[in-house]
């Protein structure tokens, strides 16, 4: 065998026992530093107290205490003018709800859109009828059906005149069936018939004023 081959393969066959050497060394070896995964999960610092974690109350702005509602109050009603309307009520009214308040809301939007002020929106207490029948032989009555009735009303602020009998136009061509639009003048009456009447407290508050 050539002498020069012969040498080559010894350090070949070195070079190979040294790595293999070096690499069972790195296996055997344990590693000092703690992997990603440990330091993140486990806490590092088990000597701080952790009374106050999550708390973030404290990191808001102290609020002032809240007053007791008032009650509500009625707005001066704004007189007209030569160019303007004062104070309207459009209010829509029929039995099924969501239609009603979806044309309401059409009011709201078309008014925002032309630029007319709107004071409120609100809804008014809904009426409930009893649809009385009689019988075919005797006069007892029994009630068939119950109708309710539901309002809603949007306070326009100084319609302009010119402006009107476009606005009124574009919603009668609008108004869905079964659903009845109508404009007044807003009166103390009407503000009066958002709320609710309680005869019995009333009637208590009477006794109590004799």
């Amino acid at each position: 065998m050539n002498p020069a081959f012969r040498k080559m393969q010894v350090s070949v066959t070195q070079q190979a026992f040294v790595l293999n050497q070096a690499l069972t060394l790195c296996r055997a070896t344990p590693s000092i530093r703690p992997p990603v995964w440990a330091s993140v999960n486990e806490r590092q610092y088990r000597s701080m107290p952790t009374h106050g974690i999550g708390r973030w109350r404290h990191l808001l702005p102290k609020e002032a205490p809240k007053k007791k509602k008032d009650k509500h109050q009625m707005k001066q009603i704004t007189a007209a003018t030569d160019t303007a309307y004062g104070t309207l009520n459009v209010k829509v009214s029929g039995y099924d709800m969501t239609v009603v308040e979806h044309y309401s809301q059409y009011i709201h939007n078309l008014c925002n859109r032309l630029g007319i002020k709107v004071a409120e929106s609100y809804a008014l207490p809904t009426k409930s009828t009893e649809v009385m029948l009689m019988q075919e032989q005797g006069t007892k009555m029994y009630v068939d059906a119950i109708l309710k009735t539901h309002e809603r009303v949007v306070q326009l602020s100084s319609l302009n005149a010119a402006l009107c009998p476009v606005f009124m136009d574009v919603l009668l061509k609008n108004q869905p069936e079964g659903v009845q639009l109508s404009v007044n003048e807003h009166t103390e009456a009407d503000f009066q018939a958002r709320f609710k009447g309680r005869p019995e407290l009333e009637g208590l508050i009477a006794q109590i004023s004799q």
